[in-house]
């Protein structure tokens, strides 16, 4: 594997950051996960406009134009031999002294990883987790370095790629998956939980939603019991690398209803897949 890190492609194992940046000591950096299909960097705007409010947040000064990002994806994917891939861009706050530190973070650290896309299932098992999911630590939940919570989840499930776990807050509402965001339906009405449960807003989520608008298939969003999730006709998953993958049973009890839903929206990610670079372009045709 090959990745890019603040100027240069170098091979992994060269791949080397200060033992004093902050987004080691402290936990301060963000990433983004996205897909690289034959070439195009699928919703990329989406990523790195979500990318930007959260590196604010953070006091971290980072920008790339597109053209530069776009260049760097390309020059990876021949480096690693690769047309479509799975892309994590992460930008760290970089180097400062031993401290907690109030400034803004001016020489951030950018490292990019990549690697082929993962074979995709056609459908995973869910299991409701006894580990809650913690709140956001500002105001909302940022696609942080902090993902202590995460890994002691996907602890408690193991490691089979056909399961998934999902949280419940501490007060008992559905939150999220452990690397997804959590859809289901009942009676031809999608439901999924508000950001305001402390979920993160996932880009694929919100492109869900702007298709479910486009389809004009009705939807709720709000805050939900476990017991409404397990009443569901049918429910999915979804996250930037797998996208659409429907949930075949909860906690062991087979989930009966039809999928359409989920076999809707697979058709509208393969129609998108290979050219958009924006939910905000679905919605635009919608009103022409």
């Amino acid at each position: 594997m090959y990745v890019y890190i603040n100027g240069s492609i170098v091979p992994k194992e060269q791949a080397m950051v200060s033992a004093f940046d902050h987004g080691y000591l402290y936990g301060l950096g963000l990433f983004e996960t996205f897909r690289v299909e034959n070439g195009h960097p699928f919703l990329l705007d989406d990523h790195f406009q979500r990318l930007q409010e959260g590196l604010h947040m953070m006091g971290i000064t980072w920008s790339m134009s597109k053209s530069e990002v776009l260049m760097i994806i390309q020059e990876l994917l021949a480096a690693n031999q690769l047309s479509s891939a799975y892309v994590r861009w992460n930008v760290a706050a970089g180097s400062e002294e031993l401290g907690l530190y109030t400034g803004e973070y001016t020489k951030p650290t950018l490292i990019v990883y990549m690697k082929p896309l993962p074979s995709v299932g056609t459908e995973k098992e869910a299991r409701i987790l006894s580990t809650r999911r913690n709140t956001p630590e500002g105001s909302y939940r940022l696609k942080s370095h902090h993902y202590l919570n995460n890994v002691l989840a996907k602890r408690e499930i193991g490691d089979a790629v056909k399961s998934e776990g999902i949280f419940l807050t501490e007060s008992g509402f559905v939150a999220e998956g452990i690397v997804s965001n959590v859809f289901w339906a009942k009676k031809g009405v999608v439901y999924t939980p508000a950001v305001k449960t402390g979920i993160l807003d996932g880009i694929t989520r919100r492109f869900v939603l702007a298709l479910l608008d486009k389809k004009a298939i009705p939807y709720e969003v709000g805050f939900y019991h476990e017991e409404e999730l397990l009443e569901a006709d049918e429910a999915f998953i979804t996250n930037s690398i797998q996208e659409i993958i429907p949930l075949c049973s909860i906690n062991g009890e087979l989930l009966k209803g039809k999928r359409f839903v989920a076999c809707e929206l697979k058709r509208e990610f393969d129609r998108y897949r290979g050219h958009l670079w924006s939910r905000s372009e679905i919605m635009e045709v919608c009103d022409e």
